[in-house]
């Protein structure tokens, strides 16, 4: 698969397989070409050459409308409306799929309490009255409305502090653990993230596949020197904690 904007070819090469109920990161820095690939795999943009397959369909034969709609979605600006509440924030594509009343507030209960937010205290507030946390807790239940068998991420928690991020990659990890064959797709650029949450973790440089392994393959031989960099960038950390220890 290739993509070119105008005259500049930005992904020259990338082929890859993700397996159902996978959890895959997608790491690289600025411009490696990372969030080009899941907006092609969500239909947003067109690959200039090749063809992405999902369930064994090209994605060029499926209808994009319908296929967004059963595909989660997660941003790192939320995008939830101001002037709707949680509940309604929720219930925007069970209303877009004609859900009925009893069954999207069935839905919407359901996601609070899988994001850890008590459907009493928090459905009707309003996104104003959240934390960022909080915000992005509702983006996630949001993109998980529908039952989507895919869920694509695109740096959700980039804005968010330290502290903040740490708790909600657990829960992220803790939500796709407990959904049956769910195939999660999450675009980052910080190493820790990737390593932490990935089954597998596709690292990109410059629109190519540097390596496309598990955590502990990446850690243990990386395939590439920009790999081999890259964690270099973790172990520089390790030494300034040690060094503050000694």
């Amino acid at each position: 698969m290739q993509k070119r904007f105008g005259n500049q070819l930005v992904i020259p090469d990338l082929s890859f397989t993700v397996n159902q109920g996978e959890f895959i990161t997608i790491l690289g820095t600025s411009g490696s070409g990372k969030t080009t690939t899941l907006k092609m795999v969500n239909g947003l943009c067109q690959p200039s050459a090749g063809e992405i397959i999902i369930n064994g369909q090209p994605l060029s034969k499926l209808d994009l409308v319908q296929l967004r709609r059963h595909t989660g979605y997660v941003v790192q600006q939320i995008g939830l409306f101001p002037h709707m509440t949680v509940a309604q924030n929720i219930a925007v594509v069970p209303q877009l799929l004609h859900w009925g009343a009893d069954k999207t507030a069935h839905r919407v209960r359901e996601l609070l309490q899988l994001v850890q937010l008590a459907p009493a205290e928090y459905a009707d507030r309003y996104p104003a009255h959240l934390s960022g946390g909080q915000q992005q807790r509702v983006g996630v239940a949001r993109a998980l409305v529908a039952n989507p068998p895919f869920v694509l991420f695109d740096e959700p928690f980039g804005a968010l502090d330290a502290l903040t991020r740490e708790d909600l990659q657990h829960e992220i990890k803790r939500i796709h653990g407990a959904l049956a064959d769910k195939t999660f797709m999450f675009v980052t650029h910080d190493i820790n993230e990737a390593l932490f949450l990935g089954n597998r973790v596709l690292v990109m440089h410059e629109g190519r596949i540097e390596q496309f392994a598990a955590p502990a393959e990446i850690v243990s031989h990386p395939a590439t020197a920009f790999v081999k960099k890259l964690l270099g960038t973790v172990r520089q950390n390790q030494n300034l904690w040690r060094q503050q220890d000694d």
